[in-house]
This record gives structure tokens, sequence and C-alpha cells, in this order.
């Protein structure tokens, strides 16, 4: 015989198939195999029919495609015949699914059989609408299912429960049908039919809030007297399991009991007996009496309140974590995390079981439990755990520590009682794991100890302490540097010494080895080298002894090939050597962080920095007004079309270290400059690199436009001159570039600054300027704001605009902001309000100029989006608007 003609037996093809040696080989056998099918399909070959299926079934199995074969299937379901029944139902079952069209073809003939009179028959027309009933399928052969719900035969009665599912999911309008027969199947006992007849009605209950109603009054104390039946029924060796009679049984009950007493009172009360007899009844030795009890405290911690129940459920739970098996212990720590929301304090008494499993050498339920112990940390029992976690950091794996690193430090920041509690266990957890910590970390653990102003002796020889023992970790030597930059003298005079402190002497020649160990070891990044050069520049100033060898430390990476690090080792020389009377102010220490402002924008909730007038309602960490980290236009909510290009953030270390506001300088021409990125501005401080200033006749004005003679370029000079008293004397210069280069190099004594009234003529443009008429920009119930322009000569597209803003309310109006946002081809410049505070009842009025330049001037008009913010009896007030409407010719 052809081992590939319609007579081959199945078994013959598998044994062929699975001598193949390679996939090509196995291909072709298919393929061949295939073509005969096909070829017997065509001649309409009913002897083997039911042979060729089996064949089509197998070769589904392995991946080829079969969907030639489907019709054969649907024939074979119209034979008379049982056996040609069975293959046909199980080839429409395998390869075909509720998306194939073909599909309503066979709807008839499940119909048919659904009425056979052979209930064999029957029961294969239920297993085929089980598994792949679609939902019109549903909606025709519901009658037929539901019939057979009360069929005399068990196993009848069984399949229709079970095809009654999949049809209620597929047509939950069809749910109400269903109702009253599953409701008698709660009755039956046949074990089989019981528990299809319990997940009906909990399915029931997902999908019809009407069935959940019925169920839960009629239904409820009917279960819990068959559930206390099987509890107590004796032993039945068909339905036994490691001594427990059918727990299949129990936990579909308990998980139908669970959905029915959530939200009622009185369902919960009928079952809180037979609950409590399962958790204190079934045997915890065997996996089959722990799933029950699983499933006994799921339902106990779902149901209404119980405080007894609970108790005895954690308490179940509590012995789950002593387990050997790992699956229990993970999912009781799961349940345990579910019930911390419940009861807290009964969870809390397994808190050194749950340690315990911190320690775990599985990594899952390591980092399980140790999310449970985040849980449990409060107030009362922060310090003993957190002493427990940081011991079991000594000693645990590398890959956990980055996990257990960051839990720690959650937990000491967000419990922590006290300041010196807080940096001694970040102090630890620097030392056993600084590599693992992120910088978040150490920058919140550096703004603790600058509002700490009586530990900063105790921290910065904890930190000389810890640095000896640990200077490998990167971000605990990051912190020692910035310390000992800032408190170095507190080291080597032990100043503020507390009573657990043990006195150590520390040189400033030590000190200074710490700064040049951390700058010289290879595993220094180029961070932890930058501070290292900051904190000698100013122990240069602090340990005069140790200027000269600080200054040769620095020199050393004079040429170096990091730019940043030579350019500050280039900045920070020139200091040393030709600023000496400006040093000490330059390195003063840092002011006191906001703890709050930084832990604000840690979680985010800060809004950016914006274009506004220099107020102290921005309580930035510095008391600096930084330049915007994302454009204006993504606050006052203008399209991306109209937005700014985003400043750089790269002049945040000079305003950190000097205050300066980098506002854009005008130039000579007229135009705005924005300031170099970086330590660029600093050098052009520093005037390393720049060419000497032009020398001009101190008589006459270095810039002679109007225009030119703005306040903003003056801004630096005033705020530099509040480091030093001798500077403040001397520093004042009109608008330009020139006095800053100037300015660390000596300014001449007799350049003057013009005065104010000059500045404001040229400002506003009222004597030589062009004027138009004033407008309400915008007005509120109790707000006005009025515009007056001017235009400088000879610069059409700048506009200089007055703002005046009146209070008609009957409150004063405090902590006053106006805050402006304009699109991209236009260039805005506000300058300070003459006040913060707004009197009322139109009694006085606070003004405000700022300039606004058009580069497509004629082209586009202005447009500006405004916000006004202020407090109204200490309550925040915000304003907004949208100003279209300018006078033509601006």
């Amino acid at each position: 015989m052809n081992p590939f003609s319609s007579g081959t037996r199945l078994r013959d093809m598998i044994r062929a198939i699975r001598a193949c040696k390679t996939a090509a080989e196995e291909r072709a056998v298919v393929r061949k195999e295939c073509a005969t099918i096909r070829a017997a399909v065509s001649e309409n070959d009913q002897d083997y029919r039911h042979r060729n299926l089996a064949k089509l079934m197998f070769i589904h199995m392995l991946g080829y495609p079969t969907h030639f074969g489907q019709m054969e299937c649907l024939k074979s379901i119209a034979s008379a015949g049982f056996p040609e029944k069975r293959i046909g139902y199980l080839g429409l079952m395998l390869l075909l699914d509720e998306r194939q069209e073909v599909l309503m073809l066979v709807t008839n003939s499940l119909k048919q059989d659904l009425n056979h009179t052979n209930q064999y028959i029957v029961g294969l027309a239920l297993c085929a609408l089980g598994n792949i009933c679609s939902a019109e399928m549903a909606r025709d052969l519901a009658p037929e299912v539901e019939r057979l719900l009360q069929f005399r035969d068990p196993n009848i009665r069984k399949k229709a429960a079970l095809c009654s599912i999949r049809i209620i999911k597929k047509v939950p309008d069809l749910a109400e049908n269903f109702i009253s027969p599953a409701a008698a199947l709660l009755k039956e006992k046949h074990h089989g039919v019981l528990i299809t007849g319990v997940q009906l009605c909990t399915d029931l209950c997902k999908v019809s809030t009407e069935a959940l109603d019925y169920f839960r009054k009629r239904c409820t104390e009917g279960l819990v007297k068959v559930l206390k039946d099987v509890v107590n029924s004796p032993y039945s060796p068909e339905y036994d399991m490691s001594g427990i009679t059918d727990p299949f049984l129990h936990i579909r009950f308990l998980r139908l009991l669970r959905i029915l007493g959530q939200g009622d009172a009185d369902a919960s009360d009928c079952m809180n007996d037979i609950l409590a007899q399962v958790a204190t009844k079934t045997e915890p030795n065997k996996n089959a009496g722990n799933a029950i009890l699983y499933e006994c405290v799921e339902t106990i911690m779902s149901i209404e309140d119980n405080s007894g129940l609970r108790v005895l459920a954690i308490n179940i739970l509590g012995r789950f974590l002593s387990n050997r098996d790992n699956n229990i212990r993970y999912v009781a720590l799961n349940m345990l995390m579910k019930a911390i929301a419940v009861d807290a304090q009964a969870v809390q008494r397994h808190r050194a079981t749950i340690l315990e499993c911190v320690k775990d050498s599985d990594a899952s339920i390591r980092k399980r439990a140790l999310e449970l112990i985040f849980l449990l940390v409060n107030e009362s029992n922060v310090k003993p755990l957190t002493k427990e976690l940081i011991d079991y950091l000594e000693v645990s794996d590398q890959e956990f520590k980055e996990d257990l690193t960051a839990k720690i430090c959650s937990i000491v920041e967000k419990f922590s009682p006290e300041k010196q509690w807080y940096i001694d266990q970040m102090l630890k957890v620097l030392s056993e794991a600084g590599n693992f910590v992120k910088d978040e970390v150490w920058h919140a653990l550096i703004v603790v100890i600058s509002n700490a102003p009586d530990l900063h002796g105790y921290t910065v020889r904890a930190l000389y302490r810890a640095v000896q023992t640990s200077g490998e970790q990167e971000s605990l030597v990051r912190v020692a540097v910035w310390c000992i930059g800032e408190y170095g003298e507190m080291l080597v005079n032990n100043v503020g010494m507390l009573n657990i402190e043990e006195p150590i002497t520390v040189t400033e020649s030590d000190a200074v080895d710490v700064l040049e160990i951390a700058m010289k070891r290879h595993t220094s990044d180029i961070t932890t080298r930058a501070m290292s050069l900051i904190a000698l520049l100013k122990l240069s100033s602090r340990f005069p002894s140790c200027s000269q060898r600080v200054k040769e430390i620095i020199v050393q990476h004079k040429g170096g090939l990091v730019l940043e690090l030579q350019q500050r080792s280039i900045e920070f020389n020139s200091i040393i050597e030709r600023h000496q009377n400006i040093r000490p102010a330059l390195v003063e220490r840092m002011p006191v962080l906001d703890e709050a402002t930084y832990s604000g924008k840690r979680a985010g909730s800060l809004p950016p920095t914006v274009s506004t007038s220099t107020g102290s309602s921005l309580n930035l960490p510095n008391g600096v007004a930084k330049p915007p980290a994302a454009p204006l236009v993504d606050l006052l909510d203008l399209t991306s079309d109209d937005a700014p290009a985003p400043s750089s953030s790269d002049g945040d270390f000079l305003q950190d270290l000097l205050g300066v506001d980098l506002a854009p300088i005008p130039s000579l021409s007229g135009t705005s400059q924005a300031p170099p990125s970086g330590t660029d501005v600093l050098l052009d401080l520093l005037s390393i690199g720049t060419p000497p200033p032009v020398q001009t006749n101190p008589s006459t004005p270095i810039i002679s436009s109007p225009s030119q003679n703005s306040q903003t370029s003056v801004a630096p000079l005033e705020r530099l001159s509040s480091l030093s008293s001798p500077l403040s004397t001397q520093v004042s210069s009109p608008a330009g570039a020139s006095p800053i280069v100037d300015l660390l190099d000596g300014l001449s004594p007799s350049l003057s600054m013009p005065d104010n009234k000059a500045q404001e003529s040229n400002f506003s443009g009222d004597n030589n300027g062009l004027v138009y008429p004033s407008i309400v920009a915008f007005q509120s119930g109790s707000l006005k704001m009025m515009f007056s322009f001017s235009k400088p000569p000879g610069n059409p597209q700048t506009t200089i605009i007055q703002a005046t803003f009146t209070n008609m309310s009957s409150n004063v109006y405090t902590d006053f902001i106006f805050q402006a946002a304009v699109p991209k081809f236009v260039q805005l410049h506000l300058d300070p309000a003459s006040s913060n505070s707004l009197p009322a009842s139109g009694n006085g009025s606070v003004t405000q100029k700022f300039r606004v330049t058009n580069s497509q001037h004629g082209q586009k008009p202005l447009a500006m989006r405004i916000r006004i913010a202020y407090k109204v009896n200490g309550q925040d007030v915000l304003e907004q608007g949208q100003i279209n409407k300018f006078p033509a010719g601006l």
C-alpha cells in the first residue's frame, strides 16, 4: 500500500514524520500527505473521511495550514453515526474558532444534535458549543442549553452548565434566563454537577446585578448549609484528596460566598460561622488544605467587617510565612499586603516573621517581603526596623542591594524622628552601599545637613571617619567632599562636639588629603572630582597655611583631558592668584537650602520657573531665580509653534556660586544676547582668555542709544556688590560687557552709574520716542491692568510697555506676581514690579515695565498671554488671559 494513500493509518503517518532527520524532510512528508488528503476530499471519499480528519488535526498541531479540511468537519458532523460525529466535532473545536465564517453553517447541526435522543451525541454538541460558541450561536441555541440544565443525566447537566457559562460571557443579556436553573443546580448531590452549578452562579453574579441580588437573598443560607455538609462529610473515596473531601468544591463555594458577602452585611453575618469552621478545621499539612485556607482567608478579608475573623485570617497567613514551600510564603506576603489596609495592627504582630522573609534565598520572596516591610513602618517602629534592614544590608546579595537601599532611604526620609538619627542612618547606608544610592538621596542628605547648623561639626566628623573606611563608595565621598568644603574648619577645630562623640585630631593637611585622594582615585567620576575642586577652592581661603598646596593640586588638572575639570582648574587658579580680595566672599558657605521646596521639587509639585519679576514669593533653594527648564509656553498653555527656545540650565552652577542673574545682556547694537552657557560665563567674569576692554572716555556715555541703557545689565553688579563690602563701594558701571570683564580685575573708580532718572527716561522713551494710546489690557471683577506704549527712536521692532495694576476690591493683594508669555518670534524682558503689594479700593497702583522685540515687525502682530498671581487674606488667587489687540504699528 502506498504509505501516503488515504488508507494510511494515522500512526503510520506519525511514524513517518518522526523518522524525518531535518525540517525539510518533515515538510516534504506533510506536503505529500496534504496532497493525498486534498485528492480524497475532492473525490468525496467517505470511507476514510474520519481518518483524514485525524491526520489533519495532527498536521494542524504541528503548525501547518489545514483550512482546506474545514468543510470535512461539517460533513462528518452531519453524518448520522456517533464515531463520525465525534471526529467531526473534535475537528471543529481544533481546526476552527468563533471568528470563522464557516461556523455559521454548523448552527443547524448543533441544534439538531442538542435535541438528539442519544445523550452521547448531545454531550458532543454541548462540548463543541462550550468551546467555540460565538455571540450569534449563543442567541440561537440558548433555549436548548437552558432546557438541558434540567436533563435527567447528570453528565449532560454538568456540560450544559459549563456551556451556559460560555453563553452568558458572550451575551450577558441572556443571563436572566439562567438565574433560576442555576439556583436549582445548587441543590444537586452529584459533586460534578454541583461544582459547575456553583461556577455558573459565580459568573452570573459577575455579569448581572440582578443575579447577584437574587442569590444574596435566596441562596446564601442554602450555600452555607451545603458547604457545612461538605466540610463535615465523612470519608468518601470518590472525592477524597489528602484526607479532605473535594477541595475543589470547597474553593468554588468560598469564591461564590466572597462575591455574595462583599458589600452586604446580612450575607456576611450569615457566613461568618462556616468561614470560622473552615479556617479552624482544615488541616494545613497538605497542599489541598493550604489552598482551601488561602481561599478562606481571601473571603474573610473581602466580606464585611468582622474583626475576630480577620485576626484569625491574618494568623493563618502568619503560619503560611513559616511554611517551607516558597509558593505558599509568596502568596501569604501578597495577601498580607492587602490586609494592611484592613487591619494593620494584626499584621504588625507578624513583623519579625516578615523581616526574616527579607533574608530569604528566593529573590521574589525577598522583594515582596521588602515591599511589605515598607508598608509596615510607622513612627513607633521605624528605628528597630531600620536597624534590622541596615544590618542585613551588610550581608545582602549585590543584586538585591539596589532595591534594599532604595527602601531604606525612603523609610528614613519619610519617618525620621530627628535629624541626627536621619544623618546617622543615611551615613550607614552610604558606607555600606553608597554606589547603589541614587543621586536624589545624597542631594536630600546635603539639604538636611545644611538645615541642621547644630550638627554641622558632628556630621563632618562622622563623614571624615566614614570616608577613611569606605572610600570606595562614590556617594559617600561626594557628601564628605561637600561637607569638608563647607565646614572644614569645624572638622579641624572640633567645633560643635556632642556628648556621644569621641574627639578626633584632624589637621588642615588631613582635610586636604581627603580631597586630594578623592581627586586622584581612579574610580572617581567627573562629578566627584569637580566637587573636590570646588571644596579645595573653599579650603584655600579657610586654611591659609594650605593655600599653596591647594593651588598645586588644582593646577595639576590645568592640562587635563576632561574639559570640565580643565576649565574649573584654570578658573579657580585665577581666583587664587589674582583675586585675593574677593575670594572669601566668593567661597563663603552655601545659604541654607529650603527643605520643603526641595521635597516639593522631587515630588514634581513645584511649577517650573518662569520669566517673572524677581520677588520673594519664588522660594527657590538658593534664593535665585533660575532660568526655566522648559519653555514658558508649557506653563501658560501656548501652542508649541509659539514656544520660545528653551534656555540652557548650564548656568546654574554660576548662579549657585555667585548669585548672578543670567538674564539676556543688551549688546552695543541694541539686541539682546543670551549669556554664555555653563562655565563660559565664569570664564568671562574671571577675564580668562578675554581681550582687554575697549577704553572709552569716562566723560562720554558708553552706550549712546537710550534703549541700550537698561536695568538688566546692571543687575549682576548690584547682586555681586553684596558679596564683599570693599567691592560694594566701588562697583558701579553703566550697562555693557566691559564692566563685567573688568569685574574681578579691578574697577576704575572713575566709572559711575548714571542716575536713576536718566535710566527711567531712556527706558520709557517718553522724551525721544513715539507714544501710542494706552489700552485696558485686562480687567476682571476686582483687578484692572492698563498698558501704555512707547518706542525708542531708530528701533521700530522694540516696544517698551508699562503695565499699571489697580485693585478695585476692598482687600489688599499681597505677594503680587505678573507673568507673561509671547510667541517665539518675540523676545520679552520683564523688569521688577514697583511693589509686591497692591492697595485696596484703587488707593494706589503697582507698575511694571517690560520690553518686547518683534523680530517679524510689520508681518506678524504682537500677542501675549498673561498670568497674575496674588494672595487675598492668605489664599492664593490666579487670574489669566490672552491679549491679541495691540495698537497698530507695534
